[in-house]
C-alpha cells in the first residue's frame, strides 16, 4: 500500500509567505498549550492558594529539566528527516523514524521510573518551600508516570514539523488541550462522579489528555497513512540503525545538553527566588505564566526556521538557508516586539488572573516583570538563529555559547550580585546574560564554520557547489528576502 504525504515543500515558494505560514499552527499550538498552562494555574492559584500555586511552579521546572534531558534526539531525528525529506529520499526519512522512536520513547520510560522514586528527593534540593512540598510531590509523581506520553507526542509532533507538516500536530495539540482544560477542574474539585485531587488533580489531567490525544494522532497518521507512519509491516524499520543511532547521540546529546543547561539554570534561579519567601516565588511563577507568551512567536518562528533550514540545507538551497535566517530575525523583533508592550501597559491585570486580589506578591510580580520581560527580544535572535545553525548539524558552538550565557554570566550575576541589588540581581540577569547571547551566537553566524558541518558522516544528501564563507548577518542585512517579487530573484537553481 502506497504512502501518502501531506508534508509541503520549504524548499522553494517565497521565503517570507512561506515561513508565515509554516510558523502559524506552531505558533497557535503554542497559544494553546500556554493558554491550558494558564488556566490550569489560575484553577490551581486562585482556589488553592499561593503554596499550591508554588507547588505546581517547582514541579514543573524539574519537568521542563527532564524533557530537555532527552529531547535533543528528538530535535537531532527532526533535523534528519528535514534534510532527507529535502534531497527527496523518503526512505531515509523512514529510517530516521524507526530508529529514533525506539530509542527516544524507551529512554523516556527509563527517565519516567527513575523520577519517580526520586521526586521528594529533587524537590527538597531545589529548597521547595515546606508547605508546598507535599503537594508538589503529589503532581510530580503523576506527571512522571505520564513522561512516556507527553515525550512520544512532543517527538511526533516534532518529526512531522520536519517533514514540513506543521498542521496535523496543531490539530492534535488543539485536542489534548481541550481536553485537559476540560477534565482539570473536574479532578481538582471532585465534580460529579470524578474524585477531589487537588493540586495531583491537574497532573492526572495531563496525563488523560496527553495519551488519548497521542492515540488519536497514531490512528490518524496510520488511516492517512502518512509517510513516516511505520506499521506492522515496517517492524523492520523499528530495528535500531547504528548509523542512525551515532548520529542521533553525537548530535542529539549536545543539542539536549542545552535544554538541561536551562533547566538547571531556571531551577537555580527559583531556587534563589524561593530563599525570599512564598511572596516573591509566586509572584515569579505569576510572571513566567506571562513570560510564556512573550517567547511564543520567537519559539514558533525558530521551530520553523529550523525545519525550513533543514529541507533547504538538504537540497542545497544555501541561498534559502541564509534568507530564512534574516527574515525569522525580522519577524522576532516584529512580533515578540508587538506582545512586550501590552504585556507592560496591562501587568496589573493580567499578574491578578494568577495570584489573589490583595496579594503582597502582585506589586513583586510587576516589578520583576518590568525589568526582565525585554530579555525576550534578545532571546529571539538567539533562538532562531541557533536553529538556522543546528540545521546543519554545528550542534556544539550554539551549546557552547548558551553555557556562557547561562552558567558564565546569568547564574553568577544573580549570585554575586544579590548582596548589592537584593532580589533585583536576580530578575537583571535575564536581560545581560539574553544580550550576551545574542551578540555570541550572531559572531558565530557570521563567522563561524557551522556551514560545512554534517549530520550524518556518510552524508549522501545534496550539497552545494559553493557555499559562501561569510554570508551577511542575519541582523544587519537589510534586503531581506520577505517578498515574492524578491524571492523570485533567488529561486534560480542553484548548481550541485
Amino acid at each position: 500500500m502506497s504512502k501518502t504525504s501531506p508534508a509541503r515543500s520549504l524548499t522553494e515558494g517565497p521565503i517570507g509567505r512561506s515561513l508565515l505560514l509554516f510558523s502559524l499552527p506552531i505558533l497557535a499550538g503554542n497559544i494553546a498549550q500556554s493558554l491550558n498552562g494558564s488556566v490550569n494555574a489560575i484553577w490551581v492559584g486562585k482556589f488553592l492558594g499561593e503554596a499550591a500555586l508554588t507547588a505546581t511552579a517547582n514541579a514543573n521546572n524539574i519537568m521542563f529539566f527532564l524533557i530537555g534531558s532527552v529531547f535533543g534526539i528528538g530535535m537531532a531525528a527532526t533535523i534528519l528527516i528535514g534534510q532527507s525529506i529535502g534531497a527527496k529520499d523518503l526512505a531515509q526519512a523512514r529510517r530516521v523514524m524507526g530508529t529514533s522512536a525506539t530509542f527516544f520513547i524507551g529512554l523516556s520510560v527509563v527517565i519516567a521510573v527513575a523520577g519517580w522514586f526520586l521526586s521528594h528527593r529533587l524537590l527538597v534540593a531545589m529548597g521547595t518551600p515546606a508547605e508546598s512540598l507535599p503537594m508538589a510531590e503529589a503532581y510530580l509523581k503523576v506527571i512522571f508516570l505520564g513522561m512516556p506520553l507527553i515525550y512520544a507526542f512532543a517527538f511526533f509532533t516534532a518529526a512531522l514539523r520536519g517533514a514540513g507538516d506543521a498542521r496535523t500536530p496543531f490539530r492534535f495539540l488543539l485536542l489534548s488541550v481541550l481536553l485537559d482544560i476540560g477534565i482539570n477542574p473536574l479532578l481538582i474539585f471532585g465534580l460529579g462522579p470524578f474524585p477531589e485531587l487537588g493540586v495531583a488533580g491537574a497532573a492526572w489531567a495531563t496525563f488523560f489528555a496527553q495519551g488519548l490525544a497521542l492515540a488519536a494522532m497514531l490512528l490518524y497518521l496510520r488511516n492517512k497513512r502518512h509517510v513516516l507512519w511505520l506499521g506492522r509491516k515496517d517492524a523492520a524499520l523499528l530495528k535500531i540503525d547504528p548509523v542512525i543511532l551515532k548520529t542521533l547521540v553525537v548530535k542529539g546529546v549536545p543539542m539536549g545538553l542545552q535544554m538541561v543547561l536551562i533547566s538547571l539554570a531556571m531551577i537555580m534561579m527559583i531556587s534563589m527566588v524561593n530563599a525570599y519567601g512564598v511572596s516573591t516565588a509566586s509572584a515569579y511563577g505569576a510572571a513566567m505564566q506571562l513570560w510564556t507568551y512573550v517567547q511564543m512567536p520567537a519559539m514558533a518562528i525558530g521551530a520553523a526556521c529550523s525545519s525550513m533550514a533543514a529541507q533547504n540545507v538538504g537540497a542545497g538551497r544555501w541561498d534559502r538557508v541564509h534568507a530564512t535566517a534574516r527574515t525569522g530575525v525580522l519577524f522576532n523583533f516584529l512580533l515578540t516586539g508587538a506582545l512586550i508592550a501590552p504585556i507592560i501597559l496591562f501587568d496589573r491585570s493580567t499578574l491578578a488572573l494568577f495570584l489573589p486580589g490583595e496579594s503582597s506578591a502582585l506589586e513583586i510580580g510587576r516589578h520583576l516583570n518590568h525589568i526582565a520581560v525585554w530579555s525576550f527580544l534578545f532571546f529571539g535572535v538567539t533562538f532562531v538563529v541557533s536553529g538556522v545553525v543546528r540545521s546543519t548539524g554545528a550542534v556544539v558552538p550554539p551549546l557552547l555559547i548558551l553555557a556562557v550565557a547561562m552558567w558564565g554570566i546569568r547564574v553568577p550575576f544573580a549570585l554575586w550580585l544579590q548582596p548589592v541589588l537584593g532580589v533585583d540581581a536576580i530578575w537583571w540577569s535575564f536581560p545581560v546574560s539574553a544580550f550576551c547571547s545574542m551578540v555570541m551566537v550572531m559572531a558565530y553566524y557570521r563567522w563561524g564554520n557551522w556551514r560545512k558541518a554534517k549530520m550524518l558522516q556518510k552524508d549522501t544528501l545534496a550539497t552545494p557547489a559553493e557555499v559562501p564563507s561569510t554570508p551577511p548577518s542575519p541582523v544587519a542585512d537589510a534586503n531581506l528576502d520577505v517578498d515574492i517579487e524578491d524571492d523570485a530573484v533567488i529561486e534560480q537553481p542553484v548548481s550541485r
